[in-house]
């Protein structure tokens, strides 16, 4: 039955219509008449056996609250991402996956929506190298970007406002030992053009650059049979003229019999603020972007399965939010810190099926420096989210 679903899937009909005259086996399942035609040739069909089609899913209660006052409960699909994915030749792979919890939006640079997450193709070049190119993940270090979006509750700052897909290119190679990879990508700064990402806040004495690229490369490796995996990362950005970006991601996973714990760093030296939370908290004195800021974070989390079915989950970050390019002779550099801290209790009732019912809780603290307080009138705060639902890659073909 596969292939007819996948048939219909890549024509984007809702259901599919079976003649009056079918008829159920008495194994229950459903014999398809003669008249329903494939809209794949047969000759073709030997290659859906390795296509997957996922509904990437995490549904919610979700209770909100602000300073400890509860202020909205409510049904929420957190996440849903459509993906379908496989090989389509013995040496090509394809992968698209679109965010269904996200407007479809063209970005005027890239000319693909961005809730289209991923779009492209991977050339296998040798058993160990390959070339992909489209809308690719940008291969930046650290677990918390690694995982699949829907295991992710709350992001730490860094990946929350970063442009975390974009199109260009890149090759992966994989060394002989099979515990270290290299991988190097060429890819656009941004989803949007640099007139419509900053507009009237954009800074006078800064211009677009005819070549909004960036360059990743990422280095990951396994240690002590598998014990330490590794994945750090540097990047760097060309986001105008004269104004670039350096991030390095250093992500770093430790395993024991039923415990891993994982760590990150991130550092990210802007010289135009592209996160935006810098220029946030000084747009009450400061109509343009803010120049020369710095971000950086740790975020650590840790995972304990106490029973086969029964998983427990802890995770602590924070995020330094520094404006290195302060005009201010008498002020501070140092503007903000924000804080979360993310409990969560798994259920896993099947053993042949990834769904995951959880109960979690996000605070979240955002602490101003008194120099940010008294110059720009921001205030401290504190979020709380308490959700219970479920989290699935739920694999249906």
């Amino acid at each position: 039955m596969k292939k007819y679903f996948i048939c219909c899937l890549i024509g984007y009909l809702p259901f599919l219509a079976f003649s009056q005259d079918e008829k159920q086996t008495n194994e229950g399942v459903f014999v398809f008449p003669d008249s329903l035609k494939s809209l794949i040739p047969i000759n073709k069909q030997s290659l859906l056996r390795d296509v997957d089609v996922i509904f990437n899913s995490r549904m919610a209660y979700n209770s909100n609250f602000l300073e400890g006052n509860h202020t909205l409960s409510a049904f929420n699909v957190n996440q849903l991402r459509f993906e379908i994915k496989g090989k389509i030749h013995d040496k090509v792979y394809f992968r698209f996956r679109n965010r269904y919890t996200r407007e479809p939006i063209p970005g005027n640079l890239d000319n693909i929506s961005r809730s289209v997450d991923m779009a492209f193709i991977r050339l296998d070049l040798s058993p160990t190298t390959n070339l992909s190119i489209g809308k690719v993940c940008a291969d930046w270090g650290g677990y918390e970007f690694d995982f699949n979006p829907i295991d992710i509750l709350t992001y730490n700052d860094v990946i929350e406002y970063a442009d975390n897909f974009l199109v260009g290119v890149g090759i992966s190679h994989t060394f002989a030992d099979k515990k270290n990879s290299l991988s190097f990508q060429v890819l656009n700064s941004r989803t949007k053009t640099y007139e419509e990402q900053y507009g009237s806040s954009s800074p006078p004495s800064i211009s677009a650059s005819e070549y909004p690229l960036a360059l990743v490369t990422n280095w990951r490796g396994s240690f002590f049979k598998g014990k330490l995996e590794t994945t750090y990362s540097y990047s760097f950005f060309n986001e105008a003229k004269g104004a670039n970006m350096n991030y390095f991601a250093i992500g770093n996973k430790f395993n024991a019999k039923n415990f891993v714990l994982y760590y990150d760093f991130q550092y990210s030296d802007e010289d135009l603020d592209r996160k935006g939370i810098v220029s946030d908290i000084i747009n009450s004195q400061y109509q343009y972007a803010a120049q020369d800021v710095l971000y950086v974070e740790n975020w650590v989390m840790a995972e304990y399965l106490i029973t086969p079915k029964i998983n427990l989950l802890m995770t602590v970050m924070n995020s330094n939010h520094s404006w290195k390019g302060n005009p201010d002779s008498n002020g501070s550099s140092k503007l903000s810190t924000s804080y979360g801290l993310i409990s969560t209790i798994q259920y896993m009732p099947f053993k042949d099926m990834n769904i995951r019912f959880y109960l979690a809780y996000t605070a979240r603290k955002y602490d101003y420096t008194g120099y940010a307080e008294r110059t720009f009138g921001v205030k401290d705060y504190i979020t709380g989210l308490f959700g219970i639902g479920f989290v699935a890659p739920l694999l249906v073909l």
